[in-house]
C-alpha cells in the first residue's frame, strides 16, 4: 500500500480525526466508520508498527469510554443504535490491531489493559467503569478463541489484572460485579489453556465453566486457587498491592472487598511472593491511610507472613525504610513485635547470618561477639525486632555487642520488661555483658532476672536455648548451658523437663569441656531442689557418679558438692538403687590424697547410712558396709581431724545397723587400739575379712593408718585366725611383740577355697576422659598429684571395696561370714 500512500501517514489522520470527536455527546459516525477504516487498513501489509497501533487504540478507548451515560429510549432510538454501532467499532478494532499474523500477541495485548484498566479502577463513575470492563472482557473472549498465541512469555499482568477483577467482583452495582465475573472467567481461561498440562485442561475448564457468573464467592474461590496454582511470584505480588492499593479507598465497600480478597489469600502458608521490597515499602509508607480496622489487621499480616519465607528481603527493605525514615520511626517493627512467630523468624535468621560471619573472620568460640547472637535468640520469644536492626549493620567502627546490650536493653523496656533492666542494672549485669572475659556471669544474671521477676517468657526461652544444645556443632552451647542452669532455678521450667531435655542434658556430660560438665552438674543439683523431678533425677544420677572418675580434680570436688545435695533430698524409697551403687563409688575416696574430697566422701558416707534401716540393709550393700569397717576405724587416726569426726559417727551408725549394740558404746567413746581389740573379741568369725581390709590399707598415703594396719594384721597373724588381741603397741607387752615378716602379711593361714582372699577385679573405666598419665591433677590443696598413681589407687580400693558374690565374681572365691 505503501506505494499508493504512506500506511503511517494515513493511520495517523484516522487517529486524528477520532480524537476530534466530541466526548460531550455521540452525534455523529465519524468514530464508527473511523475505526472501520483502521480495521481495513490493518488487513494489508505492511503491519503498522506497535507505537502507532497503541496510539490508535487509545484515541478509540479515550474517545469512547468519558462519553456520556446513553439510556434507550423510544425518542433517542438512533442515538442508542449509534452507540451500539461504535462500541462494536471499538471491539472490532481491538481485535484486528492486537493480531501479529494469524495470532494474537500477548504483548499487545498486555499495552492494550494497560490502556483500558485505569478506567475501570480509577473511574467514579459506574458507565465509563462498565464500558471498560465491556470493552476488556470482550476483548479476553476473543483471546480465548485461538489455541496459539504469540509471546505468551511477555503477558506478566495476570496478577494486576486479576486483582482488579476480583474486587469489582464484589461491587454492589449489579452490572459491574456481572461484567467483572465474565472477564475474571476468560482470564482464567486464558492461563488453563497456557499454563496448565494438557491432560488436566479439559477437567479445568469444565469445572469453571459451572461457576461462569456465579457469585462473588465462588469467583474468590477461583481467585485464590488461580493464585496459587498459575501466577508467577511477580503477578502474586501485583494481586496483592491491588487489594491493598484498594484499601486506602475513601470507600468503605472497597476497602470491605479487598480486605475480604486478602484474607481468603492469606488463608494458608503464602506461596513464593515478588517485589517482596516493594509491598514492605507500600505498607510502611501506607498503613497510616488504612482506617478501617478491619483493614488494619488484615493488612498487619502481610509482613510476618513475608517475614517467614522471605526474611532476608524483609530484612534489608525495613533497614533501607528505617534508614530513610525520620528518627524514632519504628512502625515497622512496631508491626513485627505484635507478631511473635514472625519476629522468631526474623531474629534466628539473623543468628544464623551472624555465625558464618563470625567463623568467616577466624574468631574464637570465646570472642566477645559471641554472646550477641545468644543474647538475642534467648529474646527471641519476647518479640521485638529493633535489636536486629543494630546486628545487620555491624561496620568495623560499631561495636556489636555495646550495640546488641544497648539494642535489647531498649527491647525489653519497650515491650514492659523496664523491672528487667532495672534489676539487672543494679546487679551490674549490662556491663558485665560486654566484657568478654566476664559475659558468661552476666548472661547468668540475665537468664536470674527472667527467674527472679517470674517472666512469663521463661519457659519459651528454655525450649528456645535447649533447641541449640541439640545442635552438636552450635558455637555457644557453653553460653546456652549458662542460660539453661539458671532457668531451671523457676519452677515453670523445671515443670517442663521431659525425656527430651534430659536426654540433650545427659548427651553433653560426655563433652571435653570442664566448664560445660561444672555446668551441667549444676543444673542437677538446682533440678534435685524441686518436687516431682525424681524420673529426670534418676536418668542423670549415672553420669553425675561417672564424673567422679574425673581426671579434672575440680569436677571430681563439683561431682562430690551435687552428690551431698543428692543424698540429702533422696529417700532410700525413691533412691535405693542410687544410693547402694554410690556406697561402691564413695570406698576409693575415702582413702583420697585430697583432704578436702576425702572429708567430702566421708560426710555423704555418713549421710547415706543414716538413710539406711536394719530391714533394708541386705546384700549387696551389708557386705559392702562391712568391707569399709576397718577403714572406717583406722580413720579415727586421720591427719584431718575433721575426717575422724565424721568417721566415728559413721561408725556408730554401722554399729547400730549390724545389731552390735556393745561395740556401738565402744566405737562412740574409745580409742582405735580397744576398738579393735573388742571388734575381734566379738566378731572373731570375721578376722579373714578383717586382715584383707588391713592388707589393702597398707598402701594409704597417710602413715599413721598404714602403721595402724601394720600393727592390726601383724597382730591377728601372730594371734591366729581366731587369737584375741591383749597387747597394744604403746605398752611394755606390746613392744617387746616381735613384728611378723611379709610373707605372713601378705598370705593369710591355709584356708578351703572358699575362704580364700578375693582376687583382684579390674576398676570400672572412667566415664570422662582417659587422661595421660604424665598428666597431674589438683589433689583439692592446691598441690598436683600424679594422676597415673591416683588410678591406681582408685583401681585397687574399688576392688577390695566389691563385695563377697557380688555379680560377675567366681562364687567359690567368696569370703563366707
Amino acid at each position: 500500500m505503501d506505494n499508493y500512500f504512506p500506511k503511517t501517514v494515513l493511520a495517523r489522520k484516522i487517529e486524528t480525526l477520532i480524537l476530534e470527536e466530541s466526548t460531550e455527546a455521540l452525534v455523529s459516525t465519524v468514530r464508527h466508520q473511523a475505526m472501520s477504516c483502521t480495521v481495513a487498513l490493518s488487513q494489508v501489509n505492511p503491519p503498522l508498527p506497535l507505537s502507532q497501533r497503541l496510539d490508535l487504540a487509545n484515541a478509540a478507548i479515550s474517545s469512547i469510554i468519558p462519553l456520556p451515560l446513553i439510556t434507550p429510549s423510544l425518542d433517542r432510538k438512533d442515538g442508542a443504535g449509534l452507540y451500539i454501532q461504535t462500541v462494536q467499532a471499538l471491539d472490532d478494532l481491538l481485535q484486528a490491531l492486537v493480531m501479529e499474523g494469524p495470532q494474537p500477541s500477548m504483548a499487545v495485548l498486555q499495552s492494550f489493559l494497560q490502556i483500558i484498566l485505569p478506567w475501570l479502577v480509577q473511574s467514579e463513575k459506574v458507565h465509563e467503569q462498565a464500558r471498560a470492563l465491556g470493552a476488556l472482557s470482550r476483548l479476553l473472549r476473543f483471546i480465548c478463541r485461538f489455541p496459539e498465541l504469540t509471546h505468551v512469555a511477555a503477558f506478566s499482568m495476570s496478577g494486576q489484572l486479576m486483582g482488579a477483577l476480583g474486587l469489582v467482583c464484589m461491587s454492589p452495582a449489579q452490572e459491574l460485579s456481572t461484567g467483572a465475573a465474565e472477564a475474571l472467567h476468560y482470564l482464567f481461561r486464558v492461563l488453563v489453556r497456557h499454563r496448565s498440562t494438557k491432560h488436566k485442561t479439559e477437567k479445568i475448564l469444565r469445572d469453571l465453566q459451572k461457576h461462569f457468573r456465579a457469585e462473588w464467592f465462588a469467583n474468590i474461590q477461583d481467585l485464590t486457587m488461580f493464585f496459587r496454582k498459575y501466577l508467577t511470584p511477580e503477578e502474586r505480588a501485583d494481586v496483592i498491592m491491588e487489594t491493598m492499593e484498594a484499601m486506602t479507598s475513601a470507600s468503605k465497600h472497597n476497602v470491605w472487598a479487598a480486605s475480604r480478597v486478602l484474607r481468603m489469600i492469606l488463608r494458608s502458608s503464602l506461596p513464593d511472593i515478588g517485589k517482596v521490597p516493594e509491598i514492605v515499602e507500600y505498607i510502611c509508607h501506607h498503613m497510616n491511610r488504612v482506617t478501617e480496622a478491619v483493614a488494619q489487621e488484615t493488612i498487619r499480616k502481610v509482613l510476618p507472613l513475608l517475614a517467614q519465607t522471605h526474611t532476608d528481603e524483609v530484612i534489608q527493605a525495613l533497614f533501607k525504610i528505617h534508614d530513610e525514615a525520620p528518627r524514632g520511626s519504628r512502625k515497622p517493627w512496631e508491626i513485627l513485635a505484635s507478631f511473635p512467630k514472625g519476629c522468631e523468624v526474623i531474629l534466628g535468621h539473623l543468628l544464623k547470618r551472624l555465625t558464618p560471619q563470625q567463623q568467616s573472620r577466624g574468631q574464637e568460640p570465646g570472642c566477645r561477639t559471641e554472646i550477641s547472637p545468644l543474647i538475642i535468640s534467648s529474646f527471641m520469644a519476647e518479640g521485638a525486632a529493633e535489636a536486629a536492626q543494630d546486628q545487620h549493620h555491624v561496620t568495623q567502627w560499631v561495636d556489636p555487642i555495646s550495640s546488641t546490650v544497648e539494642a535489647l536493653k531498649t527491647l525489653m523496656r519497650s515491650t514492659g520488661y523496664s523491672d528487667h533492666v532495672s534489676y539487672v542494672q543494679k546487679l551490674g549485669g549490662w556491663e558485665l555483658l560486654t566484657k568478654p572475659e566476664r559475659y558468661h556471669k552476666g548472661v547468668a544474671l540475665l537468664a536470674r532476672a527472667m527467674v527472679t521477676k517470674n517472666c512469663w517468657h521463661v519457659r519459651p526461652v528454655f525450649s528456645l536455648t535447649l533447641s541449640i544444645l541439640q545442635e552438636p556443632g552450635h558455637g555457644n552451647h557453653l553460653t546456652a548451658l549458662v542460660f539453661i542452669t539458671e532457668l531451671l532455678q523457676s519452677p515453670d521450667v523445671a515443670a517442663i523437663v521431659d525425656e527430651v531435655a534430659v536426654r540433650t542434658l545427659a548427651s553433653w556430660f560426655q563433652c571435653a569441656e570442664p566448664a560445660a560438665v561444672r555446668l551441667l552438674l549444676r543444673a542437677v543439683e538446682i533440678l534435685a531442689r524441686h518436687e516431682h523431678t525424681g524420673k529426670q533425677l534418676h536418668a542423670l544420677q549415672p553420669y553425675v557418679l561417672s564424673c567422679c572418675y574425673s581426671a579434672d580434680g575440680g569436677i571430681v570436688a563439683e561431682a562430690f558438692h551435687v552428690l551431698q545435695g543428692l543424698v540429702r533430698q533422696l529417700t532410700w524409697q525413691h533412691a535405693a538403687a542410687f544410693l547402694i551403687q554410690l556406697a561402691f563409688t564413695l570406698g576409693p575416696f575415702l582413702e583420697e590424697e585430697s583432704e578436702h574430697l576425702r572429708l567430702m566422701a566421708f560426710e555423704i558416707y555418713g549421710a547415706l547410712l543414716a538413710k539406711v534401716t536394719r530391714r533394708v540393709l541386705v546384700f549387696p550393700l551389708r557386705h559392702q558396709v562391712l568391707n569399709l569397717l576397718v577403714l572406717l576405724v583406722l580413720h579415727l587416726e586421720d591427719a584431718n581431724v575433721s575426717v575422724a569426726q565424721v568417721a566415728r559417727p559413721a561408725l556408730c551408725r554401722t554399729a547400730t545397723l549390724m545389731g552390735w549394740l556393745k561395740l556401738r558404746a565402744i566405737f562412740a567413746e574409745k580409742d582405735i587400739w580397744t576398738i579393735l581389740s573388742t571388734l575381734l573379741k566379738q566378731e572373731e568369725g570375721k578376722a579373714l575379712w578383717f586382715l584383707t581390709q588391713s592388707v589393702m590399707l597398707f598402701k594409704s598415703p597417710q602413715a599413721r593408718i598404714r602403721q595402724a594396719a601394720v600393727w592390726f594384721a601383724e597382730c591377728l597373724c601372730s594371734k591366729g585366725r581366731w587369737g584375741a588381741l591383749t597387747t597394744y603397741p604403746d605398752t611394755p607387752e606390746g613392744s617387746g611383740r616381735r613384728p611378723c615378716s611379709g610373707a605372713q602379711l601378705g598370705t593369710a593361714p591355709e584356708t578351703s577355697r572358699s575362704e580364700s582372699v578375693l582376687p583382684a577385679r579390674t576398676a570400672e573405666p572412667a566415664r570422662h576422659e582417659v587422661a595421660d598419665p604424665s598428666h597431674t591433677a589438683d589433689d583439692g590443696r592446691g598441690r598436683r598429684a600424679p594422676l597415673a598413681g591416683r588410678r591406681a589407687r582408685l583401681a585397687q580400693a574399688q576392688t577390695c571395696s566389691q563385695c563377697p558374690g557380688a555379680p560377675g565374681r567366681d562364687s567359690q572365691s567368696s569370703v563366707f561370714l
